[in-house]
């Protein structure tokens, strides 16, 4: 097994051992030599069972990263792993989590944390697929869900437990007979992310109440400062297996931007949609206010669209992904929340409604699409305002997109019924709000029955709003 990981460069500690230091000419080789001698997860030292598991999900062949960290994990050593999001990263963490259990299963075996409540549920349910056969038993401790109901899960003590920084503190210090002392695994997926989202402080009392005789596994999109300072606080001798060092956008993925003044961003967005009508479409907005906004909008127009951002209760959250994954509505409207590791299948385009702030999130957004080999598409929409934050994603990412075409003249006929659609939004959006106010309200994300707000506004010029 030591040969496989021949082109994996050990992070130089002082203490590193001798047999790393022979590695280190090699840290940018190209790893195409290996992916030629290693063709399937059996090569790589994963087990009949789990190649079984593998198989059945239909995972033919390890992707770069998996043929870079499995047999570095099952050789027993801390892993960092750096790699674009759809690369099949949490497999390459799952399998190796996996084998360990099956040579001694032991009930809280593995602590994984994640960023957000939607990546922990779709980790569970990657490894819920892949154990199923060996009855693996998992529990997603996170926010917006009954603690009590949660304490139960882990009362049960499951062998996996994904969660958010947050929550599982609040369980920590909360919940009697529950500690991780007995802990065999870490994982801290989407590291940069969770550092960003100041969760720091949270993930510091975890390191300090977990033992310290573990295995570590630190994956991450991006190696930022906060990532390189966690790695040197939270892992032993790591090995980095790296399939991408630059910033990098997925080879199938077409990009492209549109130049339009900010006002008929709703017309240009229209347009877009209906001109690639049959497509799915992700949209990204910076605020949940203005993913609400524009889900409304749309679905005044009579297109099925569905918000999902971090103002909707997380019953709501997971209902809509799954509205959307089911292709039961082609549009979703997302914040940066869903950005990050959601793997949904089949996104053909992407659009950033609103230009991200940081540039970093770019890739993140337009990771949603072009996933595990497919083509897709991202649009970017750029306005009088984003001139600066376009050019830095052009830096960023190392390319000049091309120009999205779009036939002016046919946007601006779509002016008035598009105003009339943001009148109504806008009224729905505040018939929502005063819903909230009330006690026990219920707020209608996914309400079919948009409609109604036209039976009661009749006729009226539309107003023309700035977008």
């Amino acid at each position: 097994m030591a040969d496989d990981s021949k082109k994996i460069v050990g992070i130089k500690t002082d203490d590193a051992k001798d047999g790393d230091s022979s590695n280190d000419d090699n840290s940018n080789v190209n790893i195409a030599e290996n992916d030629e001698q290693l063709k399937t997860f059996k090569d790589l030292g994963v087990t009949e069972v789990l190649c079984e598991a593998c198989e059945q999900l239909g995972w033919k062949t390890p992707t770069k990263i998996q043929v870079e960290a499995i047999p570095v994990a099952l050789q027993g050593k801390d892993v960092i792993g750096l790699a674009e999001t759809g690369s099949g990263k949490t497999g390459a963490f799952a399998l190796p989590i996996l084998q360990s259990l099956l040579a001694s299963a032991q009930r809280l075996h593995t602590l994984i944390l994640t960023p957000t409540r939607e990546l922990a549920f779709q980790i569970a349910e990657q490894f819920e697929a892949l154990g199923s056969s060996i009855g693996v038993k998992t529990a997603v401790i996170v926010g917006g869900i009954d603690m009590m109901s949660q304490s139960l899960v882990l009362a049960k003590k499951p062998h996996i437990v994904i969660a958010t920084p947050g929550r599982l503190i609040d369980h920590l210090e909360n919940t009697k007979g529950f500690s991780l002392r007995a802990l065999k695994f870490l994982v801290m997926d989407e590291a940069d992310r969770i550092l960003n989202m100041d969760f720091e402080t949270e993930v510091d009392k975890i390191l300090k109440v977990i033992p310290r005789d573990r295995r570590t596994f630190l994956f991450s999109a991006t190696m930022t400062k906060k990532v390189a300072k966690l790695q040197r606080a939270a892992l032993k001798d790591p090995v980095k297996c790296a399939v991408n060092t630059k910033y990098s956008t997925v080879e199938k993925l077409q990009q492209y931007y549109v130049f339009i003044p900010s006002k008929y961003k709703d017309c240009y967005l229209v347009s877009i949609i209906n001109e690639l009508a049959g497509n799915s479409f992700m949209i990204f907005c910076s605020t949940c206010n203005n993913a609400q906004r524009v889900a409304l909008l749309l679905r005044n127009l009579g297109i099925t669209a569905i918000p999902l951002h971090g103002q909707m209760s997380q019953n709501k959250r997971l209902g809509s992904l799954n509205k959307f994954k089911s292709k039961s509505r082609s549009v979703l409207l997302a914040t940066d929340v869903a950005s990050r590791g959601l793997d949904i299948p089949h996104v053909d385009c992407v659009i950033n409604y609103d230009i991200p702030t940081h540039s970093k999130d770019y890739i993140h957004r337009v990771g949603r699409t072009a996933r595990a080999g497919r083509s897709g598409k991202s649009i970017t929409f750029v306005t009088q305002y984003d001139v600066e934050l376009f050019q830095r994603i052009e830096t960023l990412i190392g390319k000049k997109l091309p120009a999205f075409p779009t036939q002016e003249e046919e946007v601006m006929m779509l002016v008035e019924r598009v105003s009339e659609a943001q009148r109504f939004a806008r009224i729905e959006m505040k018939e929502q709000g005063e819903k909230r106010k009330r006690p026990r309200g219920e707020e209608g994300d996914d309400t079919e029955q948009s409609s109604g707000v036209r039976k009661k506004v009749r006729g009226g010029a539309a107003n023309r709003r700035r977008g």
